[in-house]
């Protein structure tokens, strides 16, 4: 057992709130996308899905340069709103425009509808870039305790788990609002209703921590890129934590871009895409004390190897559905939400963690360019979960169509639907088990610098 002295908490619960909010657009972002993008790609603008795949890939791909960039340039900025919150208003006077244009539905099928899509959703990554890397930057500079920023991103979590619903739930109800699967003017609404969502989430979540502490360095790091990279290169718990990161999220964009197929090929019925989603939601809004304590009773690496067996086994077990039906399925997502939850709490206290520990060591200012390459790496890796299962539908000899001439699927392609959902997440995941056990970094021993007692 771990323990660390209680500290009284130093960021405000109307901090913690209004930083909270702002994750409606974090998870909203990578979840509607990553979602329903590649199904409406295919079923609606008869775009092939490996070209389907690469679309959905490739933007991401544009992070790896776009989001250090951004991390850069926030730790170097200078306005009387601090370094982070200037592009956290940049951010949410952007990213709702280009999402919008994403599912705006232009007359187009195959490739210049492939196009289209391709170049709104990179305008969408470059806005979500100038939110989300400072977004993420800003817990490790709140707070010096190492739990108590556990407690701050718990927060952050419940506003995930709604966000969750809203993307699993709410956007495919809006999207199939008319018939079985939804026309293109259902999608041009979700994408209007998202939108605007993200909007006031964002614009709250600007005005909301405006009262946020700053704990961090005050110095920013003006050395080059090679001298921050080589830095960066040196700090091993930043490294296995990145890949550790980088083979959960690839599960979880797998399973995202997968949902529609299993709920419409496996399940039988494409709206079972809510009902799996809710039953996904509901252990990410009730499951965070729990997950709090068990980070405090077995530390956070103990919890995080939990969370993701859990994850994985939840994942494995669904390969059973069509013997046992959706009853079944809503089950096994049940146990993959509790895990999930986890999961992503640990991944952000951990940063926070590393981002903080980086500063004191440091003396340099350098959260934006560590959580903008880290934010960078796994989303353009977890981006090729999209590729990864619109090939493997590829190989499974899916056909793909548009609303007025559906077609009847081989076998093989719902078998494909089956292990690109279950199978192959499952073993990511558990790899990622593996490289948890090389995360060393662990609490201090004595009080937290800086923390009040």
């Amino acid at each position: 057992m771990i323990t660390t002295p209680v500290s009284t908490p130093t960021v405000s619960r109307g901090v913690r709130l209004g930083y909270g909010v702002g994750s409606f657009c974090t998870a909203t972002v990578s979840a509607v996308p990553g979602l329903l993008l590649l199904y409406y790609m295919t079923n609606f603008l008869a775009v092939p899905p490996w070209l389907a795949g690469v679309v959905v890939t490739a933007p991401k791909v544009w992070d790896l340069i776009i989001n250090p960039l951004v991390g850069r340039w926030s730790d170097r900025t200078v306005s009387r709103m601090g370094p982070r919150r200037p592009w956290l208003l940049a951010g949410s006077l952007t990213l709702p425009v280009a999402f919008f244009l994403v599912f705006a539905g232009p007359p187009l099928t195959g490739v210049p509808a492939a196009l289209y899509i391709g170049l709104c959703f990179m305008a969408t990554a470059t806005a979500y870039a100038l939110y989300e890397v400072p977004y993420k930057a800003m817990p490790g500079e709140m707070t010096h305790d190492y739990h108590e920023r556990t407690s701050l991103l718990q927060w952050r979590m419940v506003f995930i788990g709604a966000a969750t619903a809203i993307s699993g739930v709410l956007a495919p109800m809006i999207a199939t609002g008319e018939g079985e699967e939804g026309t293109l003017g259902s999608y041009r609404l979700m994408g209007l209703t998202i939108a605007l969502i993200l909007l006031a989430s964002m614009l709250g979540s600007f005005f909301g921590t405006a009262r946020a502490p700053m704990t961090g360095a005050p110095e920013a790091d003006h050395g080059g890129w090679r001298e921050q990279f080589a830095a960066i290169k040196g700090n091993r718990a930043f490294l296995w934590l990145t890949v550790m990161a980088c083979l959960q999220m690839l599960a979880v964009s797998m399973m995202l871009a997968a949902a529609p197929y299993f709920a419409a090929y496996t399940i039988g019925s494409s709206k079972a895409t809510q009902t799996l989603f809710a039953a996904l939601v509901g252990p990410m809004l009730l499951t965070m004390p729990l997950w709090v304590w068990l980070a405090r009773r077995f530390d956070k690496r103990g919890a995080m190897i939990l969370a993701a067996l859990l994850f994985g086994g939840g994942t494995a077990a669904a390969m059973a559905t069509p013997l046992f039906g959706p009853l079944y399925a809503h089950l096994t997502i049940l146990l993959v939400g509790i895990g999930i939850a986890g999961v992503e709490l640990m991944l952000f206290s951990m940063l926070a963690d590393v981002v903080a520990a980086d500063a004191a060591e440091s003396g340099k200012r350098r959260a934006g360019v560590l959580t903008g390459l880290w934010t960078a790496i796994e989303s353009g890796v977890s981006s090729f979960g999209a590729l990864i299962f619109g090939i493997i539908l590829s190989i499974g000899g899916f056909v793909e169509s548009e609303p007025s001439t559906p077609v009847q699927q081989p076998d093989s392609a719902v078998t494909a639907v089956l292990i690109g959902q279950t199978a192959v997440p499952a073993l990511i995941i558990f790899l990622s088990v593996l490289v948890t056990l090389r995360y060393r970094l662990r609490p201090p021993a004595g009080p937290a610098p800086g923390a009040s007692g």
